[in-house]
């Protein structure tokens, strides 16, 4: 899926390389990953979402992605539990990806203007990869440039390599041409957690704004 430039955040710090995403994982972890997992979905939840009436795959019960404690663009701790009330869309990335990361922040934005007067019972978070280079200052200019309420949250290294194993994605420098310069492979899923803070459904990168809107509308609607 192609996004006009329109539609980017104009950021000095976007990259105009491009490299295959997931290029340096092997064809079977590749395939995986494309569904946003370092590993198989647990036992019973593969193909649950055929009748469970939601675009996305429905991970209800996963064994998995139960939370995270980093710290927002703003400086602040910030936990799964702090969202609860709400809906949560959780997205791994980081601010020099040159195509997955502003092609997901871009469409979850016309998610969120589709929605409209709901949008305010949903909240975005972006989790870099990339705590090295992402900075709580790149973060709070990078992310609420695509929606003024998304959110960009951050670890050091141990605290997002933790924070990845949890929700079972997977991420890999790929150097550069110059030293000190690189790219970062990493899963390309979004997860959505219902407003009890659990994890519901896996969004694959390339799903339109039409169906993810769908799908969260009907998490909403739940009592």
């Amino acid at each position: 899926m192609r996004v006009s430039t329109m539609m980017l955040p104009r950021s000095r710090y976007a990259t105009t390389s491009r490299r295959g995403v997931l290029r340096a994982a092997g064809a079977a972890l590749l395939h995986r990953m494309r569904w946003g997992l370092a590993a198989p979905l647990a036992p019973g939840l593969a193909g649950c979402n055929r009748s469970s009436g939601f675009r996305a795959i429905d991970i209800t019960g996963a064994d998995f992605a139960k939370g995270f404690e980093l710290t927002d663009h703003r400086g602040r701790p910030a936990r799964l539990e702090d969202f609860a009330g709400k809906l949560l869309v959780v997205f791994f990335g980081y601010t020099q990806c040159p195509d997955v990361c502003p092609t997901t922040m871009a469409e979850m934005a016309e998610v969120m203007r589709r929605l409209g007067p709901l949008s305010q019972q949903v909240k975005v978070a972006f989790i870099t990869v990339d705590p090295e280079r992402d900075t709580q200052e790149l973060l709070s200019h990078y992310v609420p440039a695509f929606h003024p309420d998304f959110i960009g949250l951050w670890g050091d290294a141990e605290a997002t390599a933790r924070t990845a194993r949890a929700f079972r994605i997977v991420y890999q420098k790929v150097p550069g041409k110059t030293p000190g310069s690189y790219t970062v492979d990493h899963s390309a899923g979004s997860f959505v957690f219902d407003k009890r803070s659990r994890v519901r459904l896996m969004v694959r990168h390339g799903t339109q704004a039409d169906a993810i809107e769908a799908d969260l509308r009907r998490l909403l609607d739940e009592r």
